[in-house]
């Protein structure tokens, strides 16, 4: 798909990986850096080619809408920490043009309060000239997913920032917990734009119009 990957910080080995959501791209770009779980709404399981992938790599389907849903998630949340493996959450709970990083819902993150966390941001541009990266790369608003996929693999090319950095110390509730990754995440996300526009790119901050320059 012609995506360039730069990754920033330590990977984390293992725990709970919370980060901001941009695009069903996201999946792919992390899974590189950092194989995991990851927890999705369900109607991804039926979405043509990428719906495939999320089951073939043993993703955890949210079903919203069900009382029990997310007792239900938790466990299997917790189920894949023990294995050893990483899991990676996007507690925004949708995606967005990238702009800002929407509030964490704090109903999936109790495993973290138990084990090693960490959170992590995410940004794209592309080569100028190539289009708006929140129009183009970001899935977001009413878009549709193929024609979504088409108009993404035409770009010449598109580079993907992804920062970590471990979350220290504990809180004493979701919330707390929701608050301070929330916080942590904003700033990465900050770095890595400011990064992104000196390299002058597109990039997907910004109402779709955000350009940087080369400093």
């Amino acid at each position: 798909m012609g995506v360039q990957l730069q990754v920033c910080g330590d990977v984390p080995p293992d725990g709970l990986i919370v980060c901001n959501h941009l695009s069903y791209l996201d999946i792919l770009v992390i899974s590189a850096a950092a194989p995991a779980v990851f927890v999705s709404k369900s109607e991804v399981r039926s979405w043509p080619i990428l719906g495939w992938i999320a089951r073939r790599t043993g993703t955890i389907f949210v079903e919203r809408g069900h009382s029990c849903g997310a007792g239900r998630t938790v466990e299997e949340i917790e189920g894949a920490l023990r294995a050893g493996r990483r899991v990676v959450l996007f507690p925004e709970g949708t995606s967005s043009g990238g702009e800002t990083v929407l509030p964490f819902k704090s109903s999936l993150l109790e495993p973290g309060r138990q084990g090693p966390i960490s959170a992590a941001a995410l940004a794209y541009s592309l080569e100028p000239g190539d289009g708006d990266p929140a129009e183009v790369v970001c899935y977001w608003k009413d878009m549709t997913l193929l024609p979504h996929l088409i108009r993404l693999l035409g770009r010449r090319s598109i580079r993907a920032t992804l920062v970590f950095a471990r979350l220290d110390g504990s809180d004493a509730d979701r919330k707390s917990l929701a608050r301070r990754l929330h916080s942590l995440v904003l700033t990465l996300k900050q770095t890595v734009d400011c990064n992104q526009q000196q390299a002058g790119r597109g990039v997907a901050p910004g109402h779709g119009r955000s350009r940087g320059k080369a400093q």
